[in-house]
This record gives structure tokens, C-alpha cells and sequence, in this order.
């Protein structure tokens, strides 16, 4: 049997105050510490259930655990791509290269585009994510909602850019006000870093 990984939380690329005033250092700091932590905790203990049940042949076992590995490995996922996909206000520049020139194709322009991505996002009903994906099959961009921590993966599509709207992840600051988060998110963008994720979701 295959050794069983023990998943880590990833560094943060910058301090919890690097995103204000779009997102609080508080947000940050519990959304990292305490929530995206949690996943990793709750998806290791389930993983080592599984891989005991296995052992067993509890086929039962197996199948009532992977709900959980879903929820959190799907919680680990997004939310290491999240951070990687953020920067400081003024510092993530603007969509360009190959990336820039699909979203014009796909989506007729990038004003549009937005457009489309937050009017999706707000209207997520309970928590989810907005995506920006890539769809092999297809060789085009295309946006997605995934609801809860479910994985873009589940779509068939590659996550290139994410908007979390767990209230987790902005409550504290906008209060029920999702659409004002969504808005200013697009302030703390890193295109570099999504750029970044296309020829490798392409390959």
C-alpha cells in the first residue's frame, strides 16, 4: 500500500495586512490560521481514516468518507490557489499576454468579462466560488461556479482565477454586502500570477 501524504498548510506569500484595504488583516489572518487550516487538519484525519477502512476492505467506510475528503481536499485546493493569485493594491498590474487576448476572444472583452464573473459571484446562493477556468477539450476560457468547497477539477476545467464568497472571507469587513467585496477583490489581483497559470494548464 502507498504511503499516505500528510498535506501542509502553504506559506502565505505575504503578510496578513498585505491586502488592506481590500481585505483586513483580521480577514486574513483567520481565513488562513484558523479556516484554510482546518481543511488541512480535517482532510489529513480523513485520509487516514480512508486509508485504515481500505485496509480493511470497509468499503462502506470508504464511501461515507468521501464527502469529507471532498469538503476539505476541495478546501485545500482553492484556497492555495486563492493566495497565490493576490497582491498588494497597485502592485498585480493588468491582464496581458496570450491570457489578455482569450479573454477578449471568449468573452468579447475584459470589462465584459468582469461583468459576467461578478454578476455570477454575487449571486452564488449560500457560500462557493467563482471561477475563471481553462477547458482543455475546448481550448477556451470559461467561467464556473462551484458551490461549497467543491473543486473547479469537478467541472473537467483548470482554475486560473478564483473569487471565494464564503462569508468567511469577507464578512467581517463588508458585511452582507458580497457585491462590494467581489468589486474591490479585482483591486488585489495578481495577473502576473494567473498569467502565469495558463501554458501550464494548457500542457
Amino acid at each position: 500500500m502507498a504511503q499516505q501524504i500528510n498535506y501542509q498548510l502553504p506559506d502565505l506569500p505575504y503578510d496578513f495586512q498585505a491586502l488592506e484595504p481590500v481585505i483586513s488583516a483580521e480577514i486574513m489572518e483567520l481565513h488562513y490560521s484558523k479556516h484554510h487550516k482546518a481543511y488541512v487538519t480535517n482532510l489529513n484525519t480523513a485520509l487516514e481514516k480512508y486509508h485504515e477502512a481500505e485496509s480493511k476492505q470497509d468499503v462502506a467506510q470508504m464511501i461515507a468518507l468521501q464527502s469529507a475528503i471532498k469538503f476539505n481536499g476541495g478546501g485545500h485546493i482553492n484556497h492555495s490557489i486563492f493566495w497565490t493569485i493576490l497582491t498588494s493594491p497597485g502592485k498585480g498590474g493588468a491582464p496581458g499576454g496570450e491570457l489578455a487576448k482569450m479573454i477578449n476572444r471568449d468573452f468579447g472583452s475584459f470589462t465584459h468579462f468582469q461583468e459576467i464573473l461578478n454578476t455570477s459571484t454575487v449571486g452564488i446562493q449560500g457560500s462557493g466560488w467563482g471561477w475563471l477556468g481553462y477547458c482543455k477539450i475546448e481550448g477556451k476560457l470559461r467561467i464556473a461556479l462551484c458551490p461549497n468547497q467543491d473543486p473547479l477539477s469537478a467541472q473537467g476545467l483548470i482554475p486560473l482565477l478564483g473569487i471565494d464568497v464564503w462569508e468567511h472571507a469577507y464578512y467581517l469587513q463588508y458585511k452582507n454586502v458580497r457585491a462590494d467585496y467581489v468589486k474591490a477583490i479585482w483591486n488585489i489581483f495578481n495577473w502576473k500570477a494567473i498569467e502565469e497559470r495558463l501554458p501550464k494548464a494548457k500542457s
